[in-house]
């Protein structure tokens, strides 16, 4: 497993395929080297009802993003590069002791240009007693191939399918749209992740394992919600977990960006939820319109989102 390590000298992890050499020093565009980088770790009660549970979900923040999205509500870790370099080991160690806080998962946020590191630490983990889920909680722009690394690995797939159409996740998040851009990359790793867990299964209200896909509603229907719901019914079904967010807060740049720069409206919303039930979708998690400023987070704070 150590020799993991070799894939960063030519880094091909994510869709970008920057094939910088990271192993000595060089950073492509997500900005990341040879070392592990995370801006917080602690119990987060944030996340959907399964993954958070009583006791909190063990989130562990990591610095860096491969995408640049222009509203990101964590761009202060995922653009501005806050947070400070961890060995492999004091990775292991943070998930042994997000257990004994009594954490329901490991949950591992934006890990995409970290996988090497995060193979290892949970081989690690596990070896010295780690019981409890490790979640992988992702934008989905992912390499397919990458994401094999992590079978028998990642318990629980968490990922965000954000965009319906190539140029607006090239307008919104700055990636390229060759060979099918964000859209036709987020659709091969949701399959490969669904071929790898399953549907989610659920035991005494907490996830186990399987998949929980995410899909947060943009203003004017920029995220082309009506066909990704239609996508998801036909390719992984209507068992699927679904959590619809209606939590989007224009942050970051997108007040430069008259499109985005409003919340969205209620109507916008329920004309999703309603589409779902008529699609015959039974397990999706809604939020509330006014749940948006609590999940905007301060990274400079100890507590970030409280």
């Amino acid at each position: 497993m150590e020799g993991i390590l070799e894939l960063i000298k030519r880094c091909e992890l994510c869709p970008r395929r920057c094939r910088v050499n990271r192993l000595s020093g060089e950073t492509g565009a997500c900005g990341v080297g040879a070392e592990l980088k995370i801006a917080h770790y602690g119990p987060h009660f944030g996340e959907e009802p399964p993954i958070s549970g009583t006791n909190g979900s063990g989130n562990i923040f990591f610095t860096a993003c491969n995408m640049r999205c222009l509203y990101c509500q964590n761009y202060q870790i995922s653009q501005k590069g806050m947070g400070r370099f961890f060995s492999v080991d004091e990775l292991v160690d943070i998930c042994l002791h997000l257990e004994e806080m009594g954490c329901h998962n490991i949950n591992l946020v934006s890990p995409t240009p970290y996988i090497p590191f995060v193979a290892i630490a949970i081989e690690r983990a596990r070896e010295k007693g780690l019981k409890i889920p490790f979640v992988y909680n992702t934008n989905a722009y992912e390499n397919v191939e990458a994401l094999r690394l992590l079978e028998g690995l990642i318990d629980i797939y968490l990922p965000d399918f954000k965009y319906w159409s190539p140029k607006i996740a090239r307008r919104l998040s700055r990636v390229p749209e060759n060979n099918g851009g964000y859209p036709e990359h987020a659709k091969q790793a949701i399959l490969e992740m669904k071929r790898q867990v399953g549907d989610l299964f659920i035991e005494n209200g907490i996830a186990k394992k399987g998949l929980l896909l995410r899909h947060l509603v943009l203003p004017a229907g920029l995220s082309g919600t009506r066909d990704i719901i239609l996508w998801i019914r036909e390719h992984l079904g209507t068992n699927t977990y679904i959590s619809l967010m209606s939590q989007y807060n224009p942050l970051h740049e997108a007040h430069s960006y008259p499109m985005i720069n409003r919340r969205i409206r209620a109507e916008e919303y329920d004309g999703m939820v309603n589409l779902m039930v008529e699609h015959g979708f039974e397990n999706v998690f809604i939020q509330e319109m006014e749940s948006a400023e609590l999940f905007v987070p301060d990274f400079n704070k100890a507590m970030p989102f409280n």
